[in-house]
C-alpha cells in the first residue's frame, strides 16, 4: 500500500500546476427557477452541485478573483420594475465546498442584482435598484463600505472599465445609462439611449460602452470619451446580454426574439455573422482564454457552449429550472 501511495503522490506532484487549476475551473449558474446556485464542471458538462439559496431567488453571480467565493445578490421573486418582493442581502457561498458561508445584510428592501468585483480596487460593487445606487461591499470583511447614486430608477445592470476608474449602468425603466466616477464615487453623467434599455458592456480598450434598446432592433454603442452615443449597430431583433471577447475584436449580443446571437465586429460595427442558438438566448460569459462563451436560456433550463473559432454551439447542458446569470470561476 505505501509503494502505491507514494507513486499516486509523485503523479499529482509531477502534474502542471495549470492542468490542476484546470480541473478546479467552474461555471457558476443562477438557478432562478430553484431558487439556488449551480456549479457546473466545463470539463464534463455536468452540474456537480447545486447551492439553496433559502427558498428566495438571485438572479446574477460573481465569482471572487481566485475563483473560492461566490457572491448572489438576493434580488427576490420578481422582474425589474414589476411588483413582488424586495431582495435585502447577498449570499456568500464556498464553491469547493459547496455551501453557503456569509451573508451580505443590506439594512432594508434594495433589490440588489448585478455584482461586479472592481478590477484595481478589490472591492465588490452592487446594484441595489430600490436605493437607486451601486453598494459597495468589502469582501474580506463582508462590510458595506460605501455607496455611488445612479441618479436614476432600475439600476439593473453594472459594468466597470478595466482601470477601473469608470463604472456605468444600464437603467432599464427610464432608458438612460449613468457614468459613474468609480474613485470619487459620484454620477457624472445620464445618457439617454430609449424608452427602455437592457443590459451593459464595456470594451477590452475601455472606448466603448454598448446597451441594447427594447424599443428597437438596435445597439447603441457610447464613446467613453464623450460620454455620448457615437453609433447605433442594427441588429436582427431586440439585443439583450453583451460581452466583449479578450482579443478585443468581437461583442457576442443574444438576440432572444430571433433564437440567435449575433456576432458584431468592434472595427466595423456591423453585424458580422449570427449564430444560431436555442430558444430565448440571455446572457453571455466569455471564457478566460478567447475559445468559448456560454450562453444561457431560461427557457429550456440549459445554457450551452459556443466554439469562438467555429461560431457554432457546440454542447448544451441542462444547467436547472430558468438558468440565468452566469459568471467564470477559476483559481489563478
Amino acid at each position: 500500500m505505501r509503494r502505491i501511495h507514494v507513486a499516486v503522490s509523485l503523479l499529482v506532484l509531477s502534474l502542471p500546476v495549470a492542468a490542476i487549476h484546470a480541473q478546479q475551473a467552474r461555471l457558476l449558474v443562477a438557478q432562478k427557477g430553484l431558487s439556488s446556485l449551480g456549479i457546473v464542471d466545463p470539463a464534463t458538462g455536468k452540474v456537480v452541485a447545486s447551492v439553496a439559496e433559502g427558498g428566495v431567488t438571485g438572479h446574477e453571480v460573481a465569482a471572487s478573483p481566485d475563483g473560492r467565493l461566490a457572491y448572489v445578490p438576493i434580488y427576490g421573486n420578481s422582474g425589474v420594475g414589476k411588483p413582488g418582493t424586495d431582495g435585502r442581502n447577498m449570499m456568500v457561498i464556498d464553491i469547493a465546498a459547496r455551501k453557503v458561508v456569509g451573508n451580505v445584510d443590506f439594512g432594508h428592501a434594495v433589490r440588489p442584482h448585478c455584482p461586479v468585483f472592481g478590477p484595481k480596487d478589490g472591492l465588490l460593487y452592487v446594484t441595489t435598484e430600490l436605493d437607486r445606487a451601486v453598494t459597495v461591499i468589502d469582501p474580506k470583511t463582508l462590510k458595506i463600505v460605501g455607496s455611488i447614486p445612479t441618479g436614476q430608477a432600475e439600476s439593473h445592470m453594472l459594468a466597470i472599465s478595466h482601470d477601473g476608474r469608470r463604472g456605468y449602468t444600464a437603467n432599464v425603466g427610464p432608458g438612460t445609462v449613468s457614468v459613474l466616477d468609480m474613485e470619487t464615487r459620484k454620477t457624472l453623467k445620464i445618457i439617454p439611449i430609449s424608452g427602455e434599455t437592457q443590459r451593459i458592456a464595456v470594451s477590452m480598450d475601455d472606448k466603448w460602452v454598448f446597451t441594447a434598446d427594447q424599443r428597437q432592433p438596435r445597439m447603441a454603442v457610447i464613446d467613453t470619451a464623450t460620454d455620448t452615443v457615437a453609433k447605433w449597430v442594427a441588429l436582427e431583433g431586440t439585443g439583450y446580454g453583451s460581452a466583449a471577447t479578450p482579443d478585443g475584436r468581437w461583442l457576442l449580443m443574444t438576440v432572444p426574439g430571433r433564437n440567435k446571437v449575433a456576432v458584431v465586429d468592434l472595427k466595423t460595427m456591423r453585424v458580422a455573422r449570427s449564430i444560431d442558438t436555442l430558444p430565448d438566448p440571455e446572457e453571455v460569459v466569455v471564457q478566460p482564454g478567447g475559445k468559448t462563451a456560454w450562453v444561457s436560456f431560461p427557457a429550456s433550463n440549459q445554457v450551452a457552449e459556443i466554439d469562438l473559432k467555429t461560431w457554432k454551439m457546440t454542447r448544451e447542458i441542462a444547467t436547472g429550472k430558468d438558468s440565468d446569470g452566469m459568471a467564470w470561476a477559476a483559481e489563478q
